[in-house]
């Protein structure tokens, strides 16, 4: 799959989100970029020779947050296209992965972790 057609699919997945979620997300850049950082990696505690991501949330959750945040950069969720597309071969492989994905970084967004995020089935 072209990354013009995966960061296709990413937009999708984010416009797809129930209104309840999608109206509640502010400040937030989604970007696609190719792969993660060795450094991204090691600081999950992850092999960069052995592991990899398929997104990453950085910023600081919604339950996280006091009255006195402002004048913040925005939080970024990204999703990475390489990872992905060795991972799964067929568009709608891809498809569904990238919409768990995105719902996955979302949630973190939310304050969820990842253990809640699995349980509900991302």
């Amino acid at each position: 799959m072209d990354r013009v057609r995966f960061e296709e699919l990413v937009v999708e997945a984010l416009d797809d989100l129930p209104k309840q979620f999608a109206k509640r997300i502010e400040n937030v850049e989604l970007v696609v970029e190719d792969e993660p950082s060795p450094s991204q990696l090691r600081q999950l505690g992850l092999d960069p020779r052995r592991e990899t991501l398929f997104g990453l949330y950085q910023g600081v959750p919604l339950s996280q947050r006091t009255t006195s945040y402002g004048m913040t950069l925005p939080d970024k969720i990204t999703i990475f296209y390489r990872p992905l597309v060795r991972a799964f071969h067929s568009p709608d492989a891809i498809r569904r992965e990238v919409t768990r994905t995105v719902i996955h970084e979302v949630g973190h967004y939310f304050g969820l972790d990842d253990d809640e995020i699995r349980s509900a089935g991302y």
